[in-house]
């Protein structure tokens, strides 16, 4: 158990060795995190090693964010359909990426933990197990949703059209989807050893190759076949496998901190255990809160295909604006990890509070280009005089709740770090289920809102999930989590 009063071993500005001080300009910072120079993030100063822990992560976001969107504009030209096809995709694989993120979150804890402890073996076993576990769960999600895609289209409120155009697309996502499971498990494990900079490299690969290969398989460039919205799939899940060998690549070549050998890889049910407990609680979060965005795309889709389409749309913009943010929430969640485990209290909730202040200001900056542009950047993904207006709409209230939500992603993923899952899955369940989803249907159902009642909602809670959040951070029950 960590003592919460205990004081730090070494003072915060004394603790560097000669060989670990920092270069004095912000450009040589900036260089030394895109690089990945080493940096023992228990003892450097906390607004530098956040920086070079940060900068990697947010460029990784960057690159997932423009993949979003580059996606979802070459879909555009496939018509509304084919847009709202993919919109309800998404809100299954939503699903999926809870599923993989709660894993994702237990072994980075668990991993970050094991480092800030020094125990770099128990790190790599651990990291290990996860993998082993996710595939695990991975193959079986895949075995069922791919056989169902139609139906679960259906399920979500589709018309003929749109199952008709999207079925194969659905199918391949979800029957791919070890693809992500891996993909998110071992980039938490280069996150939770302070490698950050591998996991941006990976994203980057996957993500160029997501770039490149789109159109062509989505309009049958050059030798490629054309197979429509299918090919958007196909296309993904190509990129995301071929990362994923990438990663397995550095974590057996010993580049990593975490160095994944033969040893590590007999089952350890007592280490799967401890994942899966951590894991568990976390899926659960992550469900909440994604399965409310499957009840926000289901009260959509009563009104119709053109606010689906805006507001699937108009979310890939938003994505491409706030994933620089949780670039800065991971590195905080790795600054409370290795830091509770190197017993520095002090130095981890420094961190978050830290992070806290960047990402909202970052976030409200965002939010008035938003306000301000929000016609123009819509634009350059639809002219449909129907699609348009609501991803306007969209996009201005939304952004409105973007400076309450920059602290709200830092503080709850900061819990997670700590390995407190528990807390940030009740203020999920409070916020996501108890008070949007009833919320959203009372505005645009019985007050005559529409679609709009549905934005106001989300705009809504972002604001109430950060001062929950907030609150009960400052409260201090993270700090004695034993994991």
């Amino acid at each position: 158990m960590l003592d919460s009063n205990a004081s730090p071993s070494v003072a915060p500005e004394e603790s560097e060795r000669p060989s670990e001080r920092w270069p004095r300009t912000p450009w040589r910072v900036l260089r030394d995190a895109l690089r990945g120079v080493p940096v023992d993030l228990t003892a450097a100063p906390v607004g530098k090693a956040l920086v070079m822990l940060a900068v990697p992560m947010i460029m990784e976001m960057i690159m997932e964010s423009i993949f979003a969107v580059v996606d979802v504009f070459w879909v555009s030209h496939l018509g509304a359909r084919a847009v709202a096809a993919v919109g309800l995709t998404e809100s299954m694989m939503m699903i999926v990426y809870s599923v993989a993120i709660g894993a994702s979150i237990g072994v980075m804890a668990l991993v970050a933990r094991r480092v800030g402890e020094k125990n770099v073996g128990a790190a790599a076993h651990t990291a290990a197990q996860g993998i082993v576990l996710g595939l695990a769960i991975a193959l079986g999600i895949g075995a069922v949703a791919g056989v169902f895609a139609k139906d679960l289209l259906r399920l979500l409120g589709a018309d003929a059209g749109v199952v008709e155009t999207g079925t194969g697309f659905t199918r391949v996502m979800l029957g791919c989807n070890a693809t992500v499971f891996l993909l998110f498990l071992i980039n938490a494990i280069f996150r939770g050893a302070g490698d950050a900079v591998y996991a941006m490299r990976v994203l980057w690969l996957g993500n160029i190759l997501n770039i490149v290969l789109g159109p062509c398989f989505i309009f049958g460039v050059g030798p490629f076949p054309e197979l429509g919205v299918t090919g958007a799939a196909v296309a993904t899940s190509t990129g995301r496998g071929i990362a994923v060998l990438y990663q397995l690549t550095i974590l057996a070549s010993g580049r990593s901190k975490i160095t994944i050998g033969r040893e590590h890889l007999g089952l350890d049910f007592r280490v799967m255990g401890s994942v899966l407990r951590l894991s568990i609680s976390a899926t659960l979060q992550m469900l909440i809160s994604m399965t409310s965005y499957i009840g926000v795309m289901r009260i959509l889709s009563s009104f119709g295909s053109a606010p689906l389409a805006g507001y699937t749309i108009g979310f890939r913009i938003v994505m491409f604006a706030i994933l620089p943010a949780f670039g800065l929430a991971n590195a905080a969640a790795t600054m409370v990890g290795q830091n509770l485990g190197a017993r520095r209290v002090d130095r981890a909730e420094q961190s978050v509070w830290r992070a806290s202040f960047f990402s909202a200001a970052f976030l409200t900056v965002v939010g008035v280009a938003l306000l301000a542009g929000a016609e123009r950047l819509v634009g350059l993904f639809t002219r449909d005089a129907e699609v348009l207006p609501h991803a306007v709409a969209y996009l201005r209230i939304v952004s409105l709740g973007f400076p309450f939500y920059g602290f709200g992603m830092v503080v709850s993923q900061s819990f997670n770090g700590a390995g407190d899952t528990r807390t940030p899955t009740v203020i999920n369940l409070l916020v996501f289920w108890a008070i949007q989803i009833p919320l959203a249907w009372f505005l645009s159902q019985r007050a005559g809102l529409g679609p709009r009642g549905v934005f106001v909602t989300l705009a809504l809670s972002f604001s109430i999930f950060a001062a929950v959040s907030v609150i009960l951070f400052r409260r201090g029950a993270w700090k004695r989590t034993a994991i």
